[in-house]
């Protein structure tokens, strides 16, 4: 069943399927709801599947203005109220991880899984930070020595050869937002976890690397760890045998209840 909520103006979409034991699929960033049908058609057979598209993806609106997680996250927990759903499950990748983090730091969560999530801030070397400045400097000075269209057509140039897929292909409202999500570093919330988490990983994760689910297993109480071998960032596609009986194993009391 497709559903509608309005959110400071902006219309979302999600999906709500199957009776029970509530539980969110939170997409990362490019992606939407749609990127869960292989899980969701198990998942949907034992459990209340809310199925999320983030604002500015799928069927979701973008934000007016510049949103970071918490305005995500209140935008999940303004649906979750307006549903009446409390102590639900969660299920997060890359960036839905995130929202995940959040949201279980500061409301009732049954239980969470963490699959290459977001939310330790990457460690970065003075090569990154010379890029990031020399194009700040770049944007700043070229209009003035160029002119204005010569400028614009040599940052765009700069911009596809050193920006990454997500942030060339998103509009300059999700590029602005993508910029300030990047940054948030969640690892202070991440002690507050209460629930029971599962942290599935692939071992060849760039985006989000192994270390960051070591991170996240020793600062939250009640953590384990599951390591997809030669998988990367969308371990639970490129493994998804495994990942569906892990989540089956981690979720056997709620299922067969």
């Amino acid at each position: 069943m497709d559903k509608y909520f309005t959110y400071q103006g902006i219309r979302l979409h999600y999906t709500l399927r199957g009776a029970g034991q509530p539980l969110f699929l939170l997409h990362g960033w490019g992606c939407d709801g749609k990127i869960w049908e292989r899980i969701s058609a198990f998942l949907e057979q034992h459990f209340q599947l809310y199925t999320f598209d983030f604002a500015g993806f799928g069927l979701s609106e973008e934000p007016k203005q510049v949103w970071g997680v918490e305005e995500y996250t209140r935008s999940i927990e303004a649906i979750a109220q307006s549903e009446g759903v409390s102590n639900p499950i969660l299920i997060g990748h890359s960036f839905g991880g995130r929202v995940a983090i959040v949201f279980a730091s500061r409301n009732k969560t049954h239980k969470i899984i963490l699959t290459d999530a977001a939310g330790v801030k990457p460690k970065r070397g003075f090569t990154y930070y010379r890029k990031v400045y020399t194009f700040k400097l770049l944007k700043r000075l070229a209009p003035i020595f160029l002119g204005r269209e010569r400028a614009e057509k040599l940052i765009a140039k700069r911009r596809a050869k050193a920006g990454s897929s997500d942030y060339n292909n998103a509009s300059p409202m999700m590029r602005a937002i993508l910029s300030k999500v990047v940054n948030e570093d969640l690892c202070h919330l991440m002690p507050k976890i209460k629930a029971s988490t599962l942290l599935f990983w692939g071992d060849r994760d760039t985006a989000t690397p192994l270390s960051d689910a070591k991170r996240m297993e020793s600062l939250i109480a009640d953590a384990g760890l599951v390591v997809a071998q030669g998988a990367g960032h969308f371990s639970f596609l490129e493994q998804a045998d495994l990942y569906y009986r892990v989540v089956r194993s981690f979720l056997s009391k709620e299922i067969n209840k």
